[in-house]
């Protein structure tokens, strides 16, 4: 699933997010589990532990350090593998890679075994077959679980779920990368690989002075127009870079990470910069471009729109917004948006090489 077209890995993650309930909160961590270490990694201290983690249904106590870790959250295998563990299980999201894992993360993975893939249509959680990977720790920190399904995953090992301060799926990445790095014993080196990345992404943003204070938008053509809202990792990286999201933005769509706009409101697109996810470079352009709500949109005329193929290993990239996967992005996104908030309507916003 979710490997080559836009509406079915956004239905998916629409379908989850739809799931999620209104619960009151609720303690506790799941049972010990036999484990062996698939691969210790580096990163881990005994000293760490326990440590009691809080998110959405209450909080988490872990015990010892994990050595068989399984991420249900849909990005949280880049956090554990830049912190030198490789898990045992990943949720599929995106791309079809091996092990759920980019080609931004995959060196992490050194001589360990590839983790088993998980999938999650939308039903939630593949419980069963979390169960037989024997977990010591489950990571959702960058997902959308209800509390059935927290409570259920809690019988086999303990589950750190997504922080309740923010809308499911809309943990920042440095945020998750700490919360990960506690959980597994390696808070230190979280707040090390979180520097490094804020890093690139300062750096990039000091050499494009024109990004401050400009506005942009991230959207993609599904059933219509839909809009990422400010707590979506790609909103996020714009706003590290210095740009500045629609005013009205959140509160059109809610406490969502994105919705649909009506035809009414294609004004949201209408910023210095608007960045689309689409899924042919060549002929979605073309499609919005007959769109009469959008295609006499100054940000049309002026060409300051920058297409990101959706499926491509940058597309899959932007997408995940982890620690390991914006370097990568940034690399290729940040001449784009430079070309498009040059002044000049006559620079092209050009594809990356690769």
């Amino acid at each position: 699933m979710f490997r080559s077209r836009r509406a079915p890995r956004l239905a998916a993650a629409l379908a989850s997010a739809t799931l999620l309930l209104a619960t009151a909160a609720c303690g506790g961590s799941g049972d010990d589990s036999d484990s062996a270490a698939a691969d210790p990694g580096s990163g881990g201290s005994s000293g760490a532990f326990p440590v009691t983690l809080d998110h959405k249904y209450g909080s988490t106590t872990i015990e010892s350090e994990p050595k068989r870790i399984v991420t249900v959250g849909l990005t949280d295998q880049d956090s554990v593998l830049a912190l030198g563990k490789v898990p045992v299980g990943t949720t599929e999201w995106l791309g079809g890679y091996d092990g759920a894992v980019g080609p931004w993360a995959a060196a992490k993975i050194g001589k360990a075994e590839v983790p088993t893939v998980l999938t999650d249509t939308g039903t939630g959680p593949q419980a069963e077959k979390i169960a037989a990977l024997k977990p010591d720790l489950i990571l959702a920190v960058y997902g959308g679980l209800t509390e059935e399904q927290y409570t259920s995953l809690s019988k086999f090992a303990p589950v750190v779920a997504q922080p309740k301060k923010y809308n499911d799926y809309g943990v920042p990445w440095q945020e998750q990368t700490q919360i990960i790095g506690e959980a597994i014993g390696a808070a230190d080196e979280a707040a090390k690989v979180v520097k490094s990345t804020e890093d690139a992404i300062r750096t990039a943003a000091e050499e494009n002075p024109d990004f401050k204070g400009a506005t942009a938008v991230v959207a993609t053509p599904y059933e219509g127009m839909f809009v990422f809202g400010s707590q979506d990792p790609r909103s996020h990286l714009l706003g590290d870079l210095g740009f500045s999201l629609p005013e009205d933005l959140d509160s059109l769509i809610g406490d969502q990470f994105g919705a649909n706009i009506s035809k009414e409101r294609t004004d949201l697109l209408d910023q210095d910069a608007v960045v689309w996810q689409v899924t042919d470079v060549t002929k979605d352009p073309d499609t919005l471009h007959k769109d009469a709500s959008y295609k006499d949109l100054n940000v049309v005329k002026q060409g300051r729109e920058v297409f990101v193929p959706e499926s491509s290993d940058y597309g899959n990239a932007l997408s995940m917004g982890t620690v390991l996967s914006l370097p990568y992005v940034i690399e290729r996104l940040v001449p784009q948006l430079a070309a498009a908030v040059d002044g000049s309507t006559d620079t092209p916003v050009e594809q990356p090489a690769s």
